[in-house]
């Protein structure tokens, strides 16, 4: 049986006709899966899909059928790609037969200036789902990590009293429990300081050109976050050849994302100069820039940018990624200038970026924590 399984999957591998060495006799649903990975993969016939919506659309409902959910977003993915598919994302029945992930997304944000009205309010459904399962599952760490650091150092002695930490004062007063009244007697308090404050900011400032998809989707998720957070301060800043500030879309991550234009060029130099602009307390700041480095504007002025920044004492951190694809392709020369300064350079995956976040505002190490994690640069 393991044999006749080996040769089965060799089968739908190689295709049949011409390709097939095996001369394994498909059954009936085996047959169907090989007509969805023919349409799409059989190179001799290259949009074999058709043109047609229903073809389309039938197919997308064959492969949710018949795959799981990784692997039904890796065939979306590679039918945009070989088939050129976009009318994919036009048609509402076919939007409401994806399956949503990051980087339907990101094609999503990609075409948002031309998806037809009839559409738009499908698109911004697929958008709306996959935005509420990463809240789901980057919310609660994201919170807890950075609350956390910002807790401990707000921490004090002398609180009022919508500022005490119930939790650590009870377990700092145990000793001065009372039996007879069956209570603590909260000799110390301790508190977090005062929650109206901001007790930190952070600049999200996000490269737009059309390799950072991705990275879009979740920055603008964690931007969402971190603006929930009343000790932070979250301003969010996209740029491409001119730089928009979407800090007031943070409440509302989709429409933040549709806010987004991706492609086009890239002048970090004048995203640097509004960042420099809207920062008000600049050793209480942690300004993450999420960029491949390839800069289209003025290098010279832009690597001043960094300069000036660091020395004013912002902790400035860039991100060649924010996803779980690892580092694109970069600038090496800029990398390398930026790290000469001090300035942590690498590609962070969601799951990380919460404790990064956390060792940042806590004014820890963030390179040696990279390196601890092992995701530096490689010279």
């Amino acid at each position: 049986m393991e044999h006749e399984e080996q040769v089965r999957r060799w089968r739908l591998v190689l295709g049949g006709a011409q390709n097939d060495g095996t001369s394994f006799s498909l059954n009936k649903t085996d047959l169907q899966l090989d007509k969805t990975l023919e349409a799409l993969y059989d190179t001799t016939r290259q949009g074999g899909l058709g043109p047609s919506s229903p073809n389309v659309s039938r197919w997308l409902g064959d492969i949710r059928s018949y795959f799981p959910a990784s692997v039904v977003q890796v065939m979306q993915q590679d039918a945009l790609k070989r088939l050129n598919l976009t009318q994919m994302l036009f048609e509402k029945e076919m939007l409401e037969n994806v399956e949503p992930d990051v980087h339907l997304v990101a094609t999503l944000m990609t075409l948002s200036r031309v998806i037809p009205e009839k559409t738009k309010d499908t698109a911004r459904q697929v958008v709306r789902k996959v935005v509420d399962e990463l809240m789901k599952k980057l919310a609660q760490p994201t919170q807890q990590a950075i609350s956390g650091s910002l807790n401990r150092s707000a921490r004090n002695r002398r609180p009022r009293h919508n500022e005490v930490n119930w939790h650590l004062t009870i377990q700092k007063n145990l000793q001065h429990y009372q039996p007879t009244y069956k209570t603590i007697i909260p000799e110390t308090l301790i508190g977090y300081g005062r929650k109206r404050s901001a007790l930190k900011e952070v600049v999200l400032c996000l490269d737009q050109s059309g390799s950072m998809g991705t990275s879009v989707v979740y920055s603008g998720i964690f931007g969402a976050v971190m603006a929930s957070i009343p000790a932070l301060k979250t301003q969010m800043v996209v740029f491409d050849t001119a730089v928009a500030d979407l800090t007031e879309e943070l409440q509302d991550p989709v429409e933040l994302l549709f806010g987004v234009q991706l492609g086009g060029g890239t002048d970090i130099h004048a995203a640097l100069k509004y960042c420099g602009q809207i920062i008000t307390r600049p050793t209480d700041t942690v300004l993450v820039l999420i960029t491949d480095l390839f800069e289209g504007g003025d290098e010279k002025n832009m690597r001043k940018r960094f300069t000036d920044l660091a020395a004013a004492g912002v902790q400035v951190i860039v991100l060649l990624a924010l996803n779980d694809e690892g580092a694109p392709s970069y600038d090496h020369e800029n990398a390398q200038f930026l790290a000469n300064l001090g300035i942590p350079v690498f590609a962070c995956s969601p799951d990380k970026f919460p404790d990064m976040m956390a060792m940042a505002l806590s004014k820890q190490d963030v390179a040696q924590w990279a390196a601890k994690e092992d995701i530096v640069l490689k010279k």
